[in-house]
């Protein structure tokens, strides 16, 4: 067996084994949600047991209701990222490449990146209404400072020396971006898109859930005001497969865009 084959078997049998550990820690998590119910140290009535509400999940599959729902989620969640990530993008190459820029913005940016997205909520709801921009504002808000902040770093990171001999051949502020600072970058951003899609996800059903704007968050606010408890935790767990597909779609994204860096490479062939 040759030294490729062995790493690459071995490579195979760790993923399995995470998976495998993965698993078994999620079916730990819903068996004890089921004893907790069943047992009756929780009330039943509001923590049915785990095997109702998984149930319910997959009738829900079979439900239009349940799949508009989605769908609308997964557009707010969407057009969010696109607006946030170019935003954040095109301001985190401009501040970082002026030093200027980045003494100018600085205080403004620590001032306003811990503000919570929730405390804009009667900001949204007062511009907006109920309208889908409520819930945009919120996404966009919350979202543009992964990216911004991870961008900031990127740009901070690119090596003095390469600059220079850029500068010396003749490359001009378009090619020194394009050659120099966005190999550099990039996988700042790819980690801040990664982790500002998570966050999208997140204030996306936070506004639906408080603002009422269509998608999983208002159906799951409708069936708790309605005392559909077994409902309102199939949607729940709908909203965290949701969040898990999307984060793994984001880390084979991230792992194809950097499949040369250097980071991923090694990853790959450890």
């Amino acid at each position: 067996m040759t030294a490729g084959t062995t790493r690459i078997t071995r490579r195979w049998r760790r993923g399995w084994e995470n998976r495998a550990l993965g698993l078994v820690g999620l079916l730990g998590f819903l068996l004890t949600w089921e004893l907790l119910s069943r047992a009756g140290i929780a009330n039943p009535k509001f923590l049915p047991p785990a095997s109702e509400a998984i149930a319910d999940l997959f009738r829900n599959f079979g439900l239009t209701t349940f799949w508009v729902a989605v769908g609308d989620t997964m557009w707010q969640w969407l057009l969010g990222m696109v607006i946030a990530c170019f935003a954040a993008s095109v301001s985190g190459f401009l501040i970082g490449s002026s030093a200027f820029l980045r003494r100018f913005t600085n205080s403004t940016i620590e001032f306003l990146r811990p503000v919570p997205s929730v405390a804009l909520i009667p900001l949204a709801v007062l511009l907006f209404g109920v309208n889908i921009e409520s819930a945009l504002l919120l996404i966009v808000y919350a979202s543009f400072w992964q990216v911004l902040i991870q961008v900031l770093y990127g740009v901070a990171d690119v090596d003095n020396v390469a600059m220079n001999t850029a500068r010396s051949y003749g490359l001009g502020p378009a090619a020194r971006l394009r050659h120099v600072i966005f190999p550099t970058a990039l996988p700042y951003l790819m980690t801040g898109i990664r982790l500002a899609s998570a966050v999208a996800l997140i204030l996306a059903i936070t506004a639906q859930l408080i603002i009422g704007n269509p998608g999983l968050g208002a159906e799951i606010a409708k069936a708790q005001s309605g005392g559909a408890y077994v409902a309102m935790y199939a949607l729940i767990m709908a909203a965290g497969v949701l969040g898990v597909i999307i984060n793994f779609v984001m880390r084979v994204v991230e792992r194809r865009v950097l499949s040369w860096h250097s980071s991923v490479r090694s990853e790959t062939a450890s």
